[in-house]
């Protein structure tokens, strides 16, 4: 059937990192319902504040066409559905789809003839069509490509990059017929500034999103072991990679933690279905091991270097400058300094945490840990940058040894500091 981009009525279901954003550009031009299950969440946007820092008041007041709920009956007037809930991986990090069920049960409920589904959560390939679409099928008691329509876009949206917001990055987009594929296209063209970029199928278009942060993880993976082994060298492995860099077509990835929702999470959706298939994917399993080891073994040099200093890691007083799984971001899901935290606890210290992005209220309910406001000074035996917020660089070295006693140790994980400038780093 023909679409008639006049009774475009959008809903987005889920308003978070990826979700509020769309709703956000959607909603300047078109009317748009963002919908989330979190109560809070949506009194805290109607209000004009966004917890996650992605938009700001002005552009939620910009979104002059935007109306928010808890209630997914409220869009039983969208004719053009988006799914940006998340997709975390769960025991022995097998893919938790328990989101994308819910969410694709409730728009069952809702779903009418001629409407349009597209999801934007990261999968493995074969997921909207395996999983999400029998559940709308069966809710619905309505039938694919009779009399609904299916499509899939990857979300890339990169939590704190004021540089690149929603606009500037070039979305891939896909339909479960031809004709919904041009129709989905067009809608997402009239908001990406950045263009888009059609795919074959709903398969590819998953694929091209998982394999995306897979690429990274492994690229991360290699230097993190190249520090491994630059570290038993004796060598500074930012030294080495400067030298290498001079080179035109050499990588500039530096070692560090994988965290956050993406880069740590999506390689399992892809091996979950690798391994589904036969296939055991060696490469990339191998790559995680190492990013998901990278927490105990900075733990582990952070030790040896209190040690050499003359510092006793039992009873030590430990401050962690950074929880946020990245920079400039107030993102704490999936956070590998805690296992940092974690092995240090274990060897007796003492940690305080200290971040001026994050809410002390996330990191207790996510962590049961808890956040210091103001650090104080000249108490620590041991500072460690775990995250390069911009604070951190602005405070530089004299500010960062100013909490710690006069023979306390600066670790730098994240390379915040010229090399001189900290006793040890990754």
């Amino acid at each position: 059937m023909p679409f008639d981009i006049k009774e475009l009525k959008i809903g987005i279901v889920g308003l978070g990192y990826v979700g509020l954003p769309l709703a956000v550009e959607f909603g300047k031009k078109y009317p748009t319902i963002g919908f989330d299950i979190n109560s809070d969440r949506v009194v805290e946007l109607q209000a004009g504040t966004d917890s996650t820092l992605e938009v700001s008041a002005d552009e939620l007041a910009a979104a002059t066409q935007l109306a928010l709920t808890d209630s997914i009956d409220e869009t039983a007037g969208c004719n053009f559905y988006i799914v940006t809930v998340p997709t975390p991986v769960g025991d022995n990090n097998r893919p938790n789809l328990a989101p994308l069920r819910l969410a694709s049960q409730a728009i069952g409920k809702v779903l009418k003839r001629g409407d349009i589904v597209v999801f934007e959560s990261t999968v493995y390939p074969g997921a909207t069509e395996e999983f999400c679409l029998p559940v709308l099928e069966a809710t619905s008691g309505l039938k694919l490509n009779t009399d609904f329509y299916l499509g899939y876009s990857p979300e890339r949206i990169n939590p704190g990059d004021k540089e690149r917001p929603l606009p500037k990055i070039p979305k891939v987009t896909s339909g479960s017929t031809p004709e919904a594929a041009d129709y989905i296209d067009g809608i997402y063209s009239s908001i990406i500034t950045a263009g888009t970029h059609k795919a074959s199928s709903i398969k590819v278009a998953e694929a091209s999103k998982v394999i995306e942060n897979t690429q990274r993880d492994a690229n991360i993976a290699l230097v993190n072991e190249l520090a491994m082994i630059f570290d038993r060298v004796g060598i500074d492995t930012e030294e080495v990679l400067v030298a290498a860099g001079t080179k035109w077509n050499f990588l500039p990835f530096r070692p560090g933690l994988v965290g956050g929702h993406c880069i740590g999470v999506d390689p399992y959706y892809l091996t979950f279905k690798a391994e589904h298939l036969g296939f055991h994917p060696e490469m990339i399993l191998a790559c995680r091991r190492i990013n998901d080891n990278m927490p105990v073994y900075v733990a582990s040099k952070i030790v040896k270097s209190m040690l050499a200093k003359g510092i006793n890691p039992a009873g030590a007083r430990v401050l962690m400058m950074g929880i946020a799984f990245k920079e400039n971001c107030p993102d704490v899901r999936n956070s590998k300094v805690v296992k940092i935290i974690a092995e240090l606890l274990s060897y007796g210290a003492t940690v305080d945490i200290y971040d001026p992005w994050v809410s002390a209220k996330e990191v207790r309910r996510n962590y049961n840990l808890d956040v210091v406001e103001n650090p104080e000074q000249g108490q620590y035996d041991a500072m460690v940058i775990a995250v390069a917020h911009k604070e951190f660089r602005e405070l530089g070295a004299a500010g960062i040894r100013a909490f710690g006693k006069p023979t306390s140790l600066v670790y730098d994980v994240k390379y915040v500091l010229p090399a001189a400038d900290s006793d040890d780093r990754l």
